[in-house]
């Protein structure tokens, strides 16, 4: 055997350590109630090289693993838009830039005064503590349902604002090391790489991404619109990294510039899945980074470390977010979520190291420094809430309650489009999707926004905002689609009421037999007024006529009870008929008929005479 065929059962053999220390310990975190995360770091610190060794080199996974950071952000920016965007540009760069400076500042005394360190190597290891975990945070938001709440959007933004901080920390380093290089980039041109860079997503966004979906969607191959899902964001972070930005940023921007696309929910779908798996591989390969060895020996300043940071994150963050005006259990939430060191310090301490400008044991102090923040983070997040007063805190539980009444159309067809136009003049805030390219283009002529996707997809239901919705509506045509739609919602969003358009008579049967809470059959209504307008054209009285709808309504209801006891053919008795007339001819017989059996016609007359 080779020694290339060799490492295929090594390759496999690592996947299945993997897979198996993360299976093993989420749930059991879970169960505990210490959060998911803290179970994929502790997974990551038994495996990893200071555990039982099986993995020697976790930053081989984590620069791979690193792309459940990037797709996390793809994800975030779906969820917003560039009008969004402008209106948090005051948290943004200013609420974020305060907090970066103002924390980064204070974080360094500890170093430079307790510890003794240059104070070179101190600002970087300040400003980069400075810095939180958007995986972190962003997953511990979703994990609650706070991603859209007041503390979440606070939290984000700070957060977009340190991932722009990253590369003029990095362009600090280089300024820093006492090694300098001659053949490093000007400082204009790098500038104008990172314009350039940002102009071309920006434009392929506009021009390039929708079209190209809509080519890929009119193939009807499911599988090619999840590779081009892939290709985007792998794309967009590669533009970003060769201009020397971050490829979560890069990621971001695509997600911008798709988020008022119509695929944008059936690009959630297919990305989320990748980005679980690849995001929780990301917090395995940072507990893998942990040295335990280190921990016992500079314990006391570690704890100490552990302490300064976390009061010193939480209090300028609370402080700034107060200062701007903004309430103190929004403040206090936040400050709480920010509380940890991040993924991109580890980067920052690496180059520091490479610069000179840090030596390595500081380095892999600030390492497991900021990892043991990311594992106090849950219970320090938990804790908030205690801070907060009881009135306050009922009333964001009805805030939140209350921004889940949202109503999902899934089918924007005849019978949707009516639909919407009964709940759009309200305000009901409606999300609609279908997987009509043609009717998803028409509609946008007429104003209306429409999102692609398979209504009966669980992932695009997900995407589509189903488990916040307060009403489902299914408007699909197609009857085995509707049921198989039905059967979903029903077992997946149970507490989401249902309502569901039906083809014929035994459709509704089987779609009242799945527990929907409303069902219409498609033709009904139009029958019944189409019904009354006849009858309005034979001149018969008001009164008369709406007291056969009445008598028409009353006596379908109790057929269909009838019905939903003895099937289909039972409740023949409610429907009005008339005897079947013997059948005559239209016109009269021109001759005599001949009889075929002379015989049996004489004795008939024969018969006849008698009687």
């Amino acid at each position: 055997m080779s020694s290339g065929e060799a490492a295929h059962p090594s390759l496999l053999a690592q996947v299945m350590i993997l897979l198996g220390a993360a299976v093993i310990a989420v749930p059991l975190f879970r169960r505990l109630k210490l959060g998911s995360i803290l179970g994929y770091l502790a997974a990551g610190v038994v495996v990893g090289p200071r555990g039982l060794a099986l993995f020697t080199d976790p930053e081989a996974i984590m620069h791979f693993a690193e792309l459940g950071v990037v797709f996390f952000l793809f994800l975030i920016g779906l969820e917003l838009n560039l009008s969004r965007l402008w209106a948090m540009r005051r948290d943004i760069f200013g609420l974020g830039a305060a907090q970066v400076l103002l924390t980064g500042i204070l974080v360094m005394l500890y170093p430079l005064v307790v510890v003794g360190r240059s104070w070179q190597a101190s600002l970087i290891a300040g400003l980069g503590l400075a810095l939180s975990s958007t995986a972190l945070v962003m997953q511990l938001l979703e994990e609650r349902g706070q991603v859209q709440a007041p503390h979440g959007q606070k939290a984000f933004a700070i957060l977009l604002f340190q991932d722009l901080a990253v590369v003029p920390l990095l362009a600090l380093v280089a300024f820093l090391s006492p090694v300098k290089t001659s053949d490093a980039a000007p400082l204009w041109l790098s500038g104008v790489k990172m314009v350039g860079a940002v102009g071309a997503l920006v434009l392929i966004g506009r021009f390039v991404l929708n079209p190209f979906f809509r080519i890929l969607a009119n193939t009807g191959a499911r599988e090619l619109m999840t590779a081009a899902a892939l290709l985007v964001v792998i794309g967009a972070a590669a533009i970003m990294t060769a201009a020397g930005l971050s490829a979560a940023l890069g990621a971001f921007l695509a997600g911008i510039m798709l988020a008022e696309s119509s695929y944008r929910h059936e690009l959630e779908a297919d990305i989320e899945p990748f980005r679980g798996l690849l995001l929780g591989l990301f917090f395995v390969s940072v507990g893998m980074s942990v040295d335990l060895r280190v921990i016992p020996r500079v314990w006391p300043v570690l704890l100490g470390a552990l302490v300064t940071m976390t009061v010193v994150k939480v209090g300028a963050t609370y402080a700034l977010a107060r200062f701007g005006g903004t309430n103190h259990a929004t403040s206090l939430r936040a400050a709480f979520l920010l509380s940890q060191g991040g993924e991109f310090g580890f980067v920052l301490f690496a180059a520091a190291v490479s610069a000179g400008v840090m030596e390595q044991e500081q380095a892999t102090i600030l390492v497991a420094l900021v990892t043991l923040s990311m594992a106090v983070t849950p219970a320090l997040v938990a804790l908030a809430p205690r801070f907060i007063r009881q009135e306050v805190r009922t009333r964001e539980e009805t805030f939140e309650g209350a921004a889940k009444g949202a109503v999902l159309l899934i089918g924007f067809g005849r019978f949707g489009q009516i639909v919407s136009q009964m709940l759009l003049p309200e305000g009901v805030e409606v999300t609609a999707i279908d997987n009509d390219i043609e009717m998803i283009e028409a509609a946008e002529r007429f104003g209306f926004k429409v999102y692609f996707g398979d209504g009966g997809r669980l992932d695009v239901l997900r995407a589509a905002g189903a488990e916040r919705a307060r009403l489902i509506c299914v408007c699909v045509d197609k009857q085995e689609k509707a049921t198989h739609i039905t059967e979903i919602v029903r077992e997946s969003f149970p507490l989401a009421r249902l309502y569901v358009r039906a083809f014929d008579r035994g459709h509704a049967l089987e779609l009242i037999d799945k527990g929907v809470d409303y069902q219409l059959r498609e033709t009904f209504e139009s029958a019944i007024a189409f019904g009354k307008a006849a009858l309005e054209a034979l001149d018969l009285d008001a009164d008369r006529i709406a007291e056969l709808e009445e008598g028409l309504r009353t006596r379908d209801r109790e057929r269909l009870a009838l019905q939903q006891q003895g099937g289909l053919d039972a409740g023949k008795e409610r429907l009005h008929t008339r005897p079947a007339p013997k059948p005559q001819p239209f016109v009269s017989p021109q001759r005599k008929g001949v009889a075929l059996n002379p015989a049996d016609v004489a004795k008939a007359e024969d018969e006849t005479q008698d009687a």
